[in-house]
């Protein structure tokens, strides 16, 4: 099986050597179905579930009978705020809840390692010898990340990173995560993914 190699940067711009990718992480098959799976399970997971309606009972008023039950002609009715009636209740409607439900891990696996895959495959995967800012400067960071013209781009960092990830704050359009929070709908949602050789490294230990 032919080994995949990544052209690797310095924070100029400029090509510095190569470095070579496990293939059971970053030369898995692409599945569809599997990226759908783990793409709504994680947007599930992210959806606040706050809609709220009032049922006839949470209506305000209506605790009165509005006319007696016969003699008068009209339809029975028992409250003013019954869900047939304008300003009544609904019927059925939304309440708080969660919307988060779970995947096998293995999908979540296969689907993080078939975005990886993509991105590779598709020359959207930026390999760094190292990044890092002495002082957490956005300035310092949009001009090494204009060095490789990049509209929506994903930096994957160390965790620990903080200066790193307080100089990204102010970054339109970009996202900042460490390589123990991948996801495949994260790793999908960008046009260039920008890391280091110490992250591939530890990106390959954890999903391997």
């Amino acid at each position: 099986m032919k080994t995949i190699e990544l052209d690797t940067y310095n924070i100029e711009g400029n090509k510095t050597g190569k470095i070579a990718l496990l293939n059971e992480v970053f030369d898995v098959k692409v599945k569809p179905s599997v990226l759908h799976c783990a793409v709504i399970n994680y947007l599930s997971s992210q959806r606040r579930g706050t809609a709220s309606t009032r049922g006839r009972s949470e209506v305000r008023g209506g605790g009165r009978k509005p006319w007696r039950q016969k003699g008068t002609g009209r339809a029975r009715v028992g409250s003013i705020r019954s869900p047939l009636w304008i300003g009544g209740g609904i019927t059925f409607g939304p309440k708080p809840r969660s919307y988060e439900y779970s995947i096998p891990k293995k999908v979540k696996k296969l689907a993080t390692m078939a975005a990886l895959s993509s991105k590779v495959e598709k020359g959207e995967f930026i390999v760094l010898d190292e990044l890092k800012l002495t002082q957490p400067k956005t300035k310092e960071l949009v001009k090494i990340l204009g060095n490789f013209k990049v509209k929506k781009p994903l930096l994957l960092i160390d965790e620990n990173n903080g200066i790193l990830k307080r100089a990204a704050r102010n970054i339109k359009n970009l996202k900042v995560y460490s390589y123990s929070q991948i996801n495949a709908y994260v790793l999908l949602n960008c046009d260039k993914i920008i890391t280091t050789k110490d992250a591939i490294m530890k990106i390959q230990e954890k999903i391997k």
